[in-house]
């Protein structure tokens, strides 16, 4: 044996030592603690068609999202003009991105419009009289605030997966305004789909007063019976503006009620949030603070004093487990608008095990075959293109282990078309390698010559196979994904295996054979 021989064969068992030590995991689950110790124990993720799981569809409601910023630039332009000594009433909003107001005093209208030009450049003017100012945020700003809802949600809901504790999770946009949400072997689906269907949206808004019930907005809300313990449901009339929302949240966590009351979640506010719920409060002491999740009243407690600090408190009749729940969604951070689930579906993991088992199947048939075929059609050179597909089959399965990549059912397709492909490109060396030999050449001159003349078919067919799966990989969905993932990494062991493995087995096969072999 030459050593140019020598190292390839090195190269050959070196990569598969390694992928047996990749698939170990995926293998068994009774790991010593010195192998997870120093060598790799993560197993192939299986995706949601083959462990189950559940997928949603939701849909962002960007129409809010707009509102809600009106609303907070609106709070904003009515303490800049406080600042100024600008006198304003009679606040509000018209239609999603659009308000007014009414100067007390005509000689402050200039002053006024001089803070709007200089501290509000989004904001176009629609109507001025000289009293009464109407203005709108302008369309690319509007276009701007769906895009971000959009974008905020998507990253918000990979915050709370992420702290679900979920294992390869899917989480993508599609269309407009829907996010795509896809958890394999998730045990609760109900509990997971609480936790990241739920909007969360948190808003402080003050109750009416009897000056301002025209305008009021009616919500429900649930009051605790301090004698009883018990809840029952009420009605508040609550102002249409929005104080601030949940967006200021920094910090939340979950506080067991003290001397039997219920439990309830801590509040810590960044920044801003603490600057203007310091303003909020020192503002309106003796009002009542309604605090709204998902557009329900969960506290309306009355302002004594000003409250300082950045604390807050949502208090009303939850569970410890409610209250849990409600302190990982807004500590992964609350929703810029509301979502609702447009889609749903719930795989179950005996529908996983199915398809584990027909994929299995359809695997070890097809594979069967094709090493039979190829021992009956090219005898030596048939074992030799088994030897490639198995050294082709065991790196692509490490480099997935090894990658923590998620093996879905379309993944296994992949597989399968990757052995059919791996099958062609020993058919066509073997072939080339037969027409040499029917021409008379030495049985090295044949190997030589059959390589030669069929590598560039063969990389000519990959290369191109390969750039379309890319293209898959980009613009596809989840499955599709999955199938492109496995073609590509398909197709890189392909040419390891059968262009460079199956030579060097072919070339131990000739020395041993003293230069004769047949095809």
């Amino acid at each position: 044996m030459n050593s140019a021989i020598r190292w390839r064969l090195i190269t050959i068992v070196a990569a598969m030592v390694i992928s047996v030590v990749l698939l170990v995991p995926s293998m068994t689950s009774n790991l010593p603690d010195w192998w997870k110790a120093i060598l790799p124990s993560q197993a192939i993720h299986l995706g949601l068609d083959l462990q189950g799981g559940i997928h949603m569809v939701l849909d962002v409601d960007v129409d809010k999202a707009v509102e809600n910023a009106t609303d907070l630039m609106m709070e904003q332009l009515k303490g800049d003009l406080r600042k100024a000594e600008i006198a304003a009433r009679d606040w509000r909003r018209d239609g999603q991105n659009a308000f007014s107001f009414e100067l007390v005093s005509r000689t402050k209208a200039e002053d006024a419009k001089k803070i709007v030009t200089n501290d509000y450049p989004n904001l176009e003017a629609l109507s001025d009289d000289g009293a009464r100012f109407r203005y709108r945020i302008a369309e690319p700003e509007v276009r701007g605030m769906r895009q971000f809802a959009v974008e905020q949600a998507l990253e918000t809901i990979r915050n709370r997966v992420d702290q679900f504790g979920v294992s390869e999770p899917t989480i993508q946009r599609t269309g407009d305004n829907g996010i795509l949400i896809q958890l394999p072997g998730v045990q609760d689906p109900e509990r997971a789909k609480r936790l990241i269907g739920r909007t969360a949206q948190l808003e402080f808004r003050l109750l009416a007063t009897e000056g301002s019930m025209d305008k009021a907005v009616t919500m429900k809300g649930d009051e605790l019976d301090p004698v009883t313990h018990t809840t029952h449901e009420i009605t508040y009339q609550v102002e249409p503006t929005v104080l601030m929302t949940g967006d200021v949240v920094a910090d939340a966590r979950h506080r067991p009620g003290q001397f039997g009351e219920a439990p309830y979640v801590s509040l810590t506010l960044n920044g801003h949030g603490a600057q203007v719920f310091d303003r909020i409060t020192s503002e309106n002491v003796g009002r009542r603070l309604a605090i709204v999740l998902d557009g329900k009243v969960q506290s309306a407690p009355v302002i004594r004093e000003r409250i300082g600090g950045g604390r807050a408190v949502i208090s009303g009749s939850f569970t410890l487990d409610e209250a849990r729940d409600l302190a990982i969604v807004l500590r992964a951070g609350a929703l810029p608008a509301p979502v609702r689930i447009a889609e749903e579906r719930t795989v179950g993991p005996s529908l996983g095990r199915d398809s584990i088992r027909a994929g299995l199947q359809s695997f070890i048939i097809g594979g069967t075959l094709v090493v039979l075929f190829m021992v009956f059609y090219y005898k030596l050179g048939g074992v030799i293109a088994d030897l490639g597909l198995i050294v082709n089959v065991l790196m692509l399965l490490a480099i997935l282990a090894g990658f923590q990549a998620t093996l879905t059912l379309p993944g296994i397709a992949g597989i399968v078309l990757t052995i059919g492909m791996a099958v062609d490109a020993n058919v066509l060396i073997n072939e080339r390698i037969r027409e040499e030999l029917r021409r008379g050449q030495s049985s090295h001159a044949a190997l030589e010559a059959g390589y030669a003349r069929a590598l560039p078919a063969i990389l000519d067919s990959n290369i191109t196979t390969f750039l379309a799966g890319l293209v898959l990989f980009q613009f596809g969905s989840g499955p599709i994904k999955g199938f492109a993932l496995t073609l590509c990494i398909g197709i890189a062991t392909t040419v390891f295996g059968a262009v460079f493995s199956s030579r060097v087995f072919h070339e131990l096969a000739v020395q041993n054979r003293h230069d004769s072999m047949s095809i």
